[in-house]
């Protein structure tokens, strides 16, 4: 009698909250919604969360306000976001780096990518440029190589901070050409960016969004591109694979997540309208011209890619013979 009391009353308890979530999700969102971006502003991930935010607050006429948590490349403001309320009205921006990579770069994780988060929407995806400081006057792979082994020590490497998407991309691209590199981690791309420009490391893979100008300025010269395919923003820069690593690729991806107790009719209305955002024409061609493809893929066939992706990075960390930290 007690356990069918207990059943009865979680049943009760169902019928209760179900049309509560139902109500939550009709009214969202009826106040400001924050998007929380686990790198430095001005980077790619802070470029993209701007511009979708922006976008959205159109369409709902609400203000979604985009709040950098940047540190431990990225896992900082993942994991403050993990603590936010379930409520539709504290989103994080995650990427390939917080959900995918830094389970095979940290020995412990202040949060569970898988289990903590539900996937809503993935926003687009994007290759990284080998880019190089100027004064290191390497055109492609083979000159890169050969200045590595020729500079006392090796060439540095700037990344978006240890456990990033780049960072675990270089190591990986290190393993290929069998070069010495020292790794210098930032608090984003844009500051990483910065001192390579200025000579402070010499080189980095970066996505091809915030890297684009600078190399189309003559800042920076690029020198290959982590895509099977060359990108018809920069379609004089060979591939990784054209010069002569034909496995290699490296992809990043950014994706709106919520804390995993978000009910179901609340994601399901918000990746509806991430998934309209991202596939709106002038958004489309926006994301064409920074070099990155726009997604929309929602929900489970988001979770699914960002479970595929952990395998395959786990792969890639194997190879290129990392240890957590």
């Amino acid at each position: 009698m007690k356990t069918l009391f207990t059943l009865a009353a979680i049943a009760s308890a169902l019928l209760l909250t179900s049309p509560a979530h139902a109500q939550d999700a009709a009214a969202w969102p009826n106040k400001p919604v924050r998007i929380i971006v686990p790198f430095a502003a001005g980077g790619s991930t802070d470029i993209v969360a701007r511009k979708v935010a922006q976008r959205m607050g159109q369409l709902t006429s609400q203000p979604f306000i985009v709040e950098n948590k940047p540190g431990a490349g990225g896992t900082l403001g993942a994991a403050y976001a993990r603590a936010q309320p379930a409520d539709g009205y504290s989103l994080f921006l995650g990427t390939v780096s917080t959900q995918s990579v830094a389970p095979f770069l940290y020995k412990t994780l202040p949060y569970d990518p898988l289990k903590d988060f539900r996937g809503l929407a993935m926003i687009a995806s994007v290759p990284n440029v080998v880019v190089v400081n100027k004064a290191l006057k390497t055109q492609d792979l083979k000159e890169l190589v050969a200045a590595a082994k020729n500079k006392p020590g090796g060439l540095t490497y700037g990344s978006s901070g240890l456990g990033s998407s780049n960072h675990l991309a270089t190591e990986a691209l290190r393993a290929s050409l069998a070069i010495p590199v020292t790794h210098v981690p930032y608090r984003g791309s844009g500051p990483a960016l910065t001192d390579t420009m200025a000579g402070h490391v010499d080189f980095m893979l970066d996505v091809a969004m915030t890297s684009l100008p600078y190399i189309q300025r003559g800042d920076l010269n690029a020198v290959a591109v982590t895509s099977k395919q060359r990108l018809q923003v920069l379609p004089d820069v060979p591939t990784v694979a054209e010069q002569g690593f034909p496995e290699f690729e490296a992809l990043g991806w950014f994706g709106l997540f919520a804390p995993a107790q978000t009910s179901n009719e609340l994601a399901e209305k918000i990746a509806q309208l991430v998934h309209q955002v991202v596939l709106e024409k002038e958004m489309t061609a926006y994301f064409e011209a920074q070099g990155a493809t726009a997604s929309g893929v929602t929900l489970k066939g988001f979770d699914d890619i960002v479970a595929a992706d952990r395998i395959h990075w786990g792969k890639v960390a194997q190879l290129a013979q990392i240890q957590p930290e």
